[in-house]
């Protein structure tokens, strides 16, 4: 641990390598925290660290999140620079919407398990033990769940059923969380503007069978929620928040 910078606040950010994890994790550095940028490409994490108002704040941390042992070793190389880990944002995953139920591939299936909800549950394992241990106790862990943890998209039953699970996790986890002051939250996002979201403008398949754009909204309304979120005492939790486009079809979807 460096002793200069060990009563700065630690956190870790997965699928920090680009969209809402790289806007969030350049966020927090730029309220001062320091943060493990988290994600298999290390050319990513080193962009979304130049990028920082502060780049010697971030730390790239190559990570599958899908694997244990690459996870331990992501926490015990975070703690090893840091001392102690305050926050934890599980935001890595993938988006497998393209394939109908009975044709989805079983590899399409395993990888949406693996990045979605074992990544989430192997990173909420490894937080746990170092919060717990550590002194004060505590910390805070948010998840990144989505609209899709409440209704389905057509075709999408391995990012729903995936999506749906994270708020299990985080449920459960903000119960087993409380006797080491952990507390656990889920933002759910609907149609930020991203990369991933650009086909929206062109048209995606509705519930109906049409096919219609739907709107979308700036980054910086999910940067503005997390960094709400994470500004309170862990005395105080926002267990979940939904931010959306407001004209997206969510409410009354199908």
């Amino acid at each position: 641990m460096n002793a200069s910078t060990s009563s700065l606040r630690t956190a870790i950010v997965t699928g920090a390598g680009s969209g809402i994890g790289r806007a969030c994790a350049q966020a927090l550095v730029a309220e001062g925290w320091q943060v493990a940028f988290v994600g298999r490409r290390r050319e990513a994490l080193d962009e979304s660290i130049a990028a920082c108002a502060e780049p010697k704040r971030g730390f790239a941390v190559p990570t599958d999140v899908g694997d244990p042992a690459s996870v331990a070793a992501l926490f015990a190389a975070v703690q090893q620079r840091f001392g102690r880990i305050d926050l934890l944002f599980n935001n890595a995953g993938v988006s497998s919407m393209s394939a109908l139920l009975e044709d989805l591939p079983f590899e399409q299936w395993q990888a949406s398990v693996a990045a979605n909800l074992t990544g989430t549950f192997l990173c909420t394992q490894q937080a746990f033990k170092a919060m717990k241990a550590q002194t004060p106790q505590g910390g805070r862990i948010i998840n990144n769940g989505s609209i899709s943890a409440y209704a389905p998209r057509p075709n999408s039953v391995a990012y729903t059923a995936t999506k749906h699970a994270v708020s299990g996790i985080t449920k459960t986890a903000s119960l087993d969380g409380r006797k080491y002051n952990i507390a656990v939250g889920q933002i759910d996002i609907g149609n930020v503007a991203s990369d991933m979201t650009l086909k929206m403008v062109g048209g995606v398949p509705q519930a109906d069978g049409t096919v219609k754009p739907e709107p979308r909204m700036a980054m910086d309304n999910v940067v503005r929620t997390f960094v709400a979120m994470v500004s309170l005492p862990l005395d105080a939790n926002i267990l979940n928040v939904t931010v959306m486009a407001t004209a997206m079809p969510f409410v009354g979807r199908g």
